[in-house]
């Protein structure tokens, strides 16, 4: 499977807060601000959206992530999720980087 543009971008912005402090406490404070700094592009965010970054570094903490509740008439299909319907695949699509390509 070939790393998507947006699956690079994230990676190398884990990498950099990983190796520095002063980075992460701005992504972390400030993530569209760092975001864009680092990458040198502008991101799209959706209105009535925030971008929140959180710091799961702490080996001794687990982290718990409780996502939105799905409704059917919020929900919007994308090119492949409605390839596989048309097509009858019984295949599960999971993308963690699909959000974040979004932005771009």
């Amino acid at each position: 499977m070939e790393t998507t543009e947006a699956q690079k971008i994230l990676a190398g912005i884990i990498q950099e807060a990983w190796k520095d402090a002063r980075f992460k406490k701005a992504l972390m404070e400030k993530p569209k601000a760092t975001i864009e700094a680092f990458t040198g592009r502008t991101l799209q965010i959706p209105d009535g959206k925030t971008l929140v970054v959180c710091d799961q570094t702490d080996r001794q903490m687990l982290y718990l992530n409780i996502p939105p509740q799905t409704s059917l008439d919020d929900m919007e299909l994308n090119e492949e999720q409605l390839e596989i319907i048309a097509g009858g695949n019984d295949a599960i699509i999971s993308d963690p980087t699909a959000a974040f390509a979004a932005l771009f």
